[in-house]
């Protein structure tokens, strides 16, 4: 049953094709078409899971090799990327479980996404996000696990996004998009160190080779996918963007940042669980880290007013206590703890716009007196701990300021030393304009220069002009300033304006008839 793995992924990007090639050319298009467009996603991925739980139940009856090859996908010099897929252990239970909550996401997205413009491109979104996770799982090559793990952080982006005539959810987006784009650099960076050091990009090789690595090199690797873990199962310092991500439609909400997506970093460092045990620094990170987002959640937790942004501190707290888990070794509690928590979060999210009818009559419970006499706290909590501004301080402002150094020496400095063009503002925009260039720069005409003389009468003249000219400039337009310039240029204009109105037809017949008026009186 080891075949099966690679159909789990086909069948959702099948279906993305499918709905947007019909959409590209107007095939299912409006309503109309969202009877189609829905059932096409839907059978999709109920395949998909019906295969995954095919699989899984294989798996338990050990009738999996642990792994499928389908072939060749690149080869250069000694790197060789395998088409591959794991049929065995964690990975093939987590894809079972996320087929089903993709399965029942899909089915309420059908209901809540109906009449909406977008309806069709939700959809497509959808399934493409379904066969990006499900790649993302099973895939047993680092550079697979990496295309999922980067075409679901896209999908994020647009759904975030899906309301993109609001600003707010444009610039949410954004943010989430850089922010995550922080841990893909890790694990590009984990990739490189990976192939370096162990000469394979399998995740079955790198964890069977752990014995060969030294601790500083397992170090190394080991710390380049958990910043990448970190980034996506926002821990700090990433956490605030998952309340900035919240503001998508809640279905997609309920997939990616409550059930699927942002527990990706913990399956990648439970995957990562040999290499992961020889790198104690790694460890360490891993309580350090977890520790303080679940306590800094629980603290901001308290303070958010909208059931959304309560729930998503809710979910990073969570997450923050798997990765406390796995670092202190206890690697099965922390797998229980993401399918429970998978579950769970999915159903709130859901459930979410119902929140006020499901509790109606229920008070809600008091803090503790000692925490609710903390004012500071109460203070720091309503602002986040300042997360935002200081990341922005820390980060954004000092790289943009090295942009703009480095944007000044280029032009300035490299620009000249190598004869790059000019920027094409300063270009020659006609004919004309590099003909009045050539006559300035071949004419010794002087602006200052009105006039000059010959022989003695000429020269004594000339003399005298440049005396009056001096003495015009020096005392007389110095003297009194330029504020009596000013002044001769708007009566100028003032004069202009009314000489064009007295021009005007009405305004002359106006005046002639006002003159023959007072002739007549006289």
């Amino acid at each position: 049953m080891d075949f099966l793995a690679i159909l789990i992924p086909l069948f959702p990007l099948l279906a993305a094709a499918i709905i947007g090639l019909g959409h590209l050319f107007n095939q299912t298009n409006g309503e109309a078409g969202e009877r189609t467009t829905s059932g096409i996603a839907n059978i999709a991925i109920s395949l998909s899971c019906l295969l995954a739980l095919g699989l899984l139940i294989s798996d338990l009856l050990n009738k999996n090799v642990g792994h499928y090859i389908v072939g060749k996908w690149l080869s250069s010099d000694t790197l060789v990327i395998k088409l591959s897929f794991i049929t065995t252990g964690f990975s093939v239970v987590v894809v079972a479980l996320f087929s089903v909550l993709l399965v029942v996401i899909t089915r309420f997205s059908i209901n809540y996404i109906h009449k909406e413009i977008g309806f069709h491109r939700f959809f497509f979104i959808l399934s493409l996000f379904s066969s990006a996770m499900l790649l993302l799982v099973l895939s047993n090559n680092i550079v697979g696990t990496f295309i999922g793990w980067e075409i679901a952080g896209l999908c994020s982006y647009f759904l975030i996004s899906f309301a993109y005539d609001r600003p707010v959810a444009v610039i949410n987006a954004t943010r989430v998009f850089v922010t995550n784009r922080v841990g893909d650099a890790g694990f590009i960076l984990g990739i490189g160190l990976t192939f370096f050091y162990v000469g394979t990009i399998d995740w079955s090789d790198l964890n069977t080779a752990v014995d060969r690595l030294t601790t500083s090199t397992a170090t190394a690797i080991a710390l380049c996918f958990v910043i990448a873990a970190f980034a996506k199962s926002v821990q700090l310092p990433f956490t605030p963007w998952l309340a900035r991500a919240m503001e998508g439609p809640t279905p997609s909400s309920a997939l990616f940042y409550g059930s699927v997506m942002v527990h990706a970093g913990v399956f990648l460092v439970i995957l990562l669980q040999p290499i992961i045990e020889r790198a104690p620094f790694v460890m360490g990170l891993l309580v350090i880290v977890g520790l303080s987002t679940a306590i800094y959640s629980f603290i901001v937790g308290l303070t958010q007013t909208d059931v959304k942004s309560s729930i998503s501190f809710a979910i990073s707290g969570q997450l923050g206590l798997m990765f406390l888990a796995c670092g202190l070794g206890f690697w099965e509690l922390a797998s229980w703890h993401l399918c429970a928590h998978a579950i769970v979060r999915g159903y709130q999210v859901l459930t979410a716009p119902s929140l006020l009818h499901y509790v109606h009559g229920n008070p809600m419970k008091p803090v503790a007196r000692g925490l609710a006499q903390l004012r500071w706290m109460y203070i720091a909590s309503l602002q986040r701990f300042w997360l935002d501004p200081i990341t922005d301080r820390v980060l954004v402002r000092p790289i943009i300021g090295l942009g703009r150094d480095l944007d000044y020496f280029d032009s300035h400095f490299i620009d000249p030393a190598i004869g790059s063009p000019t920027s094409p503002n300063n270009a020659i925009s006609s004919l004309a304009q590099l003909e009045q260039r050539i006559m300035v720069e071949h004419s010794s005409y002087d602006a200052n220069e009105f006039g000059r003389g010959k022989g003695i009468a000429g020269k004594l003249f000339e003399w005298v002009a440049r005396a009056m000219n001096w003495f015009e400039e020096r005392l007389v337009l110095r003297g009194v300033g330029m504020e009596m310039v000013d002044i001769g240029r708007q009566l100028g204009y003032a004069a202009n304006t009314f000489e064009k109105l007295i021009l005007k037809p009405r305004y002359l017949v106006l005046f002639v008839f006002v003159v023959l008026l007072s002739a007549s009186s006289i």
